[in-house]
């Protein structure tokens, strides 16, 4: 018994400490922002510049960016020949503005580097929890913007987001630039303030507006109306508007945002929006593409794991966020969280990200009730923070499956980090009603990114089998003559392409043969279920060829297990 009050004693010692830091760094803007920034950091790095190019979204975005370098034609968007008119060109432009200054600088081999089409969105993600922590500050205190901002910084979801070389971070500062300047106007239009400079909350609005539009299309535009027809709905008014220069503000975005979609209109007719508005977003609603279709409550389910650790937290904020609705913060965040999540919900294609734009006002929703020492005391709530602990075994039990199944070793560097998030985790939990909800908060956070380290940095990239791409790659590389043309049966990742280059074929097992005997420096990789046919054709056209070795991996795009030989012409070009 001693012991036990000794421990909590020592507890609340640490705690009052650390709760005396979290009053310094939140006294000073910049030292705020200072934290934020090695937070993320420290969240996002690990595995940034080691883990491969992943199948199949990030793949193609930076092949499409690639051949936007190569043929210097920064209208169009291709993947190989074929038009890749999903998104508008926002994210293809800012992944070029990178390669190519690598390049200007003398990065080696910069256009293969997948780490540096990766840049925009580790931006987008710091930029992201920044502007979390700026749009809080309309609602909260500076502290608990604070720890709205630390929650985003430490989510699981948004680590993801920050490692892959697509849309979705990025993205997700335009709204939350957007939603925080738009939660500001209604605040001020409440609470009778008048701005020293009325032009300001209007230029970041209509600018995140435009620069969302360029990125994913009118998507943006779908979490700021409906977030304005629920206002309107409680309200009854929509004077608030007026404050952000509607008819100023809208010609300001379409300077911004017309003259690609004039060039692109130009370049490819009707095309664009039949791809991307018809085929892409209202297929989407209508029916689960690419085999993303999941029920109603598939994200409820998905957000305790994917807003981990904030998460934990949710239900026992929520009991006060909703004696608190009809206070203008509260309405203005609900208004904005609930509408949406219900829309996404029942559109068929379903992917995590897709709520990630949500995840900000509900962590100023949380950071508020924590802050106000509100959080509800119902026992059967406070027994789901153990959830901190489940997870936290579940991702070691995961990376350790990972090392010994594929790997076939124990992964002994990743352990230290997962043991040391194990044993927050459980402090977090046991200690839960002796220091508080904060400082459980702040161990998971750290236990988070221990968990990211031991993941991304010492897990993925420890797992050559998880990646079969870089492996093929390399015996191109590697290949006894030089510039070899190169031909793929039965494995078409866009990983590939990216790794190989612009020129590399798709054929069948067949074909795969026939490519060989055109002479020249040439290899053709075939995936087992295609060797059959391919060894037919070789000796039916008595072809002379040398075997390359054998990659063995895992597509996880696909979800199965691939086995590809390399084959290489043995008539080299004289």
């Amino acid at each position: 018994m001693a012991v036990t009050t000794r421990g909590t004693q020592r507890a609340a010692t640490s705690a009052v400490r650390v709760r005396k830091l979290l009053d310094y760094v939140a006294g000073s803007h910049v030292r705020v922002a200072a934290c934020l920034v090695i937070l993320c950091l420290c969240a996002f790095l690990p595995g940034f510049f080691s883990i491969p190019p992943v199948d199949r979204d990030e793949a193609r975005f930076a092949q499409a960016t690639k051949q936007m370098i190569e043929s210097g034609d920064y209208v169009d968007i291709r993947f190989q020949e074929e038009r890749r008119y999903k998104k508008p060109v926002g994210i293809y432009w800012l992944q070029a503005a990178v390669v190519n200054t690598a390049e200007a600088i003398g990065v080696p081999r910069a256009r293969a580097r997948i780490w540096l089409y990766r840049i925009p969105s580790l931006f987008g993600a710091i930029g992201a929890v920044l502007l979390t922590y700026w749009a809080a500050l309309a609602f909260v205190s500076r502290r608990a913007a604070l720890l709205a901002a630390g929650m985003m910084a430490t989510s699981i979801l948004l680590g993801v987001e920050a490692r892959l070389a697509k849309t979705d971070a990025v993205l997700l500062s335009t709204i939350i630039a957007a939603m925080g300047a738009l939660g500001r106007a209604y605040l001020d239009d409440w609470h009778r303030r008048e701005r020293d400079n009325p032009w300001l909350l209007p230029a970041i609005f209509w600018t995140a507006i435009a620069a969302g539009i360029l990125l994913k299309g009118p998507l943006i535009l779908l979490f700021v109306g409906l977030t304005v027809l629920a206002l309107f709905a409680f309200d009854r008014s929509l004077r608030w508007l007026r404050a952000l220069k509607p008819l100023a503000g809208m010609a300001w975005m379409l300077v911004l945002v017309l003259p690609w979609f004039v060039a692109i209109t130009l370049k490819s007719g009707e095309s664009f929006f039949a791809d991307s508005i018809a085929g892409d977003m209202l297929a989407k609603v209508a029916s689960g593409q690419e085999s993303h279709g999941a029920p109603p409550g598939t994200y409820f389910l998905l957000f305790w794991a994917t807003f981990f650790p904030g998460a934990m937290l949710a239900g026992l904020a929520a009991p006060a966020v909703w004696r608190d609705r009809a206070e203008p913060g509260a309405k203005f965040l609900l208004a904005f969280v609930v509408p949406t999540w219900v829309v996404l919900e029942m559109v068929v294609t379903k992917l995590p990200h897709y709520v990630l734009p949500l995840y900000p006002a509900i962590a100023i929703l949380i950071a508020g009730v924590l802050d106000n020492n509100m959080l509800a005391r119902h026992r059967w709530l406070e027994r789901g923070v153990i959830w901190w602990f489940l997870l936290t075994v579940g991702l070691a039990v995961v990376a350790l499956y990972l090392h010994i199944r594929f790997a076939h070793q124990a992964g002994l560097a990743a352990w230290p980090f997962a043991v040391t998030a194990l044993i927050l985790a459980l402090f977090a939990w046991w200690l839960y009603r002796v220091d508080g909800a904060e400082m459980s908060l702040l161990r998971m956070g750290a236990a988070s990114v221990l968990t990211a380290i031991g993941m991304y940095a010492l897990t993925f990239p420890a797992i050559p089998r998880l990646f079969p791409s870089p492996q093929l790659a390399r015996v191109v590389r590697n290949a006894p003559c030089a510039g070899p043309l190169v031909a793929t049966a039965g494995y078409h990742e866009p990983s590939l392409v990216f790794l190989v280059g612009t020129g590399l074929q798709h054929v069948d097992g067949r074909e795969a043969a026939e490519f060989l005997n055109r002479g020249g420096c040439r290899i053709a990789f075939v995936e087992s279920r295609q060797e059959r046919s391919f060894v037919q054709r070789a000796d039916s056209l008595g072809l002379r060829y040398a075997a390359g070795p054998r990659i063995e991996g895992i597509n996880l795009s696909g979800g199965r297990q691939v086995s590809i030989a390399a084959y290489i012409s043995n008539e080299p070009t004289p």
